[in-house]
This record gives structure tokens, C-alpha cells and sequence, in this order.
């Protein structure tokens, strides 16, 4: 797993200067940020910057201060190992996510922390982790992994590219809704063909790659909602998605 850039590395003023910055905040990206889920920060910036706005990017780790404004959080997937590393700190800071989320801060889940924001992990062995409860659902281990190129389509955001590695089978509970309806692949368990949830202003799914490079939609999604709480508007602009959509048929041609 390759360490994150520095925080200082990443943050720009706008580069239009009636524009201002969005404050983007990744979960634990030394333990939380595996099989390319970091991309999924540098996508945000990227298009904040092609429409003229800025972005500084924050980073909190086990043992950190949560900081006090934020505009948007995102959060990976990691191993087990990192799961432990991050639990109580996680639970320390839960009720700061509790009240973002409800709200409305735009979030981005990625497995790992998609499964730790729900109610619990039941392992295989039959481990009960307590997770902290702003997604009402559960997650059981399996004892086979779900891996493998997905397609999913969803009403909000079209078609849904991606690449899912987890044991883990999630079921949601009654104040969630799926992201997507799973075309090829398995998505949160082997049995309803759903992938990833919806709440509020948040987007949880099990899909890496990164998954907003081949996603433009869902990117813009919480770009546009987060500038539109801070800045009452947000300036679409014009963005060239072509290599996007490229990635897009590629990864739907292949094979699961």
C-alpha cells in the first residue's frame, strides 16, 4: 500500500479568484486506502480545479483532532489489520460523523469504512465489531470472496464501473436505499443483486479502482452538493470527460 501524499502537497487556492476552496477530508489513509481508493481524493480535486475552484485536502488518522470545518469526507477500504488499528479512534470521533452526516456533508464510503459507518460486523468466526451507526445495515463475513469487475446501474448516476474485493456481505436495513442494481457482478452479498447504499448526502459502496476516475457522475454529485451548502451555487463548467468515458467501455468489455 502506497502512503498518501502530504497534505500540503494537495491544497490550491482557487484558481478563479471569486471562487473558493472546498475542504476535503479523507478517513485513515495510511490504514484506509488500498486497491487505489486514494484516487478517489485527487478525482475531487482534479475537477474542482478544471472548474476554476480550490481544494484543500485534509487527512485524519488514529489519534488526530477531527478538524472543525469540513465540506466533504471520504473514506477506503483497508485490511482487517488496518480495521483494528482504526477502531477506537473511529468510535472516539463517531458522533462528530453522526452530526455531519445527518446534516447533510456529501460522503463517499468505500468498503471498509462502508461496513464500520453500519450498525455491525459479524465476522466469520462469529466476532461481533461494533461499527458506529450512521448507516442502518449489517455486515457478515463469508467464507468465499465476492471479487471481480462490476457493472451497476442506478436512476441517480447512470451506469455504475468498478472492481469489488471483500468477504464481507452486507445487508441494508429499512432507512437505506441501494446505490445501484447489480448487472455483472455481486455487489453488497451474494443474494439481492443490490450494490452499495444511499443516505442523506452519502454514497457507500464495496467498488475500488478508484471508483469516481471511471464515475464522473458521483464525483460531481459531491462536488456540487457540498459547494452548494458552503457557496449557495456551483459552477459546472465545462469538463472534457472523454477519458472517462473511455475507461468506462473498457471496464464494461471485461470480463467479471
Amino acid at each position: 500500500m502506497t502512503d498518501a501524499p502530504s497534505a500540503a502537497a494537495l491544497t490550491e487556492a482557487p484558481a478563479d479568484p471569486q471562487k473558493g476552496s472546498l475542504r476535503i477530508l479523507q478517513l485513515y489513509p495510511r490504514e484506509m486506502n488500498i486497491y487505489g481508493d486514494y484516487g478517489n481524493v485527487l478525482v475531487l480535486r482534479q475537477r474542482l480545479a478544471w472548474r476554476g475552484y480550490g481544494a484543500e485536502i485534509l487527512e485524519h488518522d488514529a489519534g488526530d483532532t477531527f478538524p472543525d470545518d469540513v465540506d466533504i469526507i471520504v473514506g477506503g477500504g483497508g485490511q482487517d489489520s488496518g480495521q483494528e488499528v482504526i477502531q477506537e479512534d473511529l468510535q472516539s470521533i463517531a458522533p462528530r460523523l453522526r452530526a455531519l452526516a445527518e446534516d447533510g456533508t456529501p460522503m463517499l464510503l468505500i468498503c471498509g469504512l462502508y461496513q464500520l459507518f453500519g450498525n455491525t460486523f459479524r465476522t466469520y468466526e462469529g466476532t461481533v465489531i461494533p461499527g458506529i451507526g450512521v448507516l442502518d445495515l449489517e455486515t457478515r463475513g463469508g467464507s468465499e470472496r465476492l471479487i471481480g469487475n462490476v457493472v451497476a446501474t442506478s436512476e441517480e448516476f447512470g451506469e455504475i464501473h468498478g472492481y469489488e474485493n471483500h468477504s464481507g456481505q452486507t445487508f441494508l436495513g429499512g432507512g437505506l436505499r441501494p446505490l445501484a442494481t447489480v448487472v455483472k457482478g455481486a455487489g453488497n452479498n451474494a443474494e439481492e443483486k443490490h450494490e452499495g447504499a444511499r443516505y442523506r448526502n452519502i454514497v457507500a459502496s464495496y467498488l475500488h479502482g478508484s471508483l469516481l476516475p471511471k464515475n464522473p457522475a458521483i464525483a460531481d454529485f459531491l462536488l456540487r452538493t457540498a459547494a452548494e451548502r458552503k457557496f449557495g451555487a456551483f459552477d459546472d463548467g465545462s469538463v472534457d470527460d472523454s477519458l472517462a468515458e473511455l475507461a468506462r467501455q473498457h471496464a464494461g468489455a471485461r470480463p467479471r
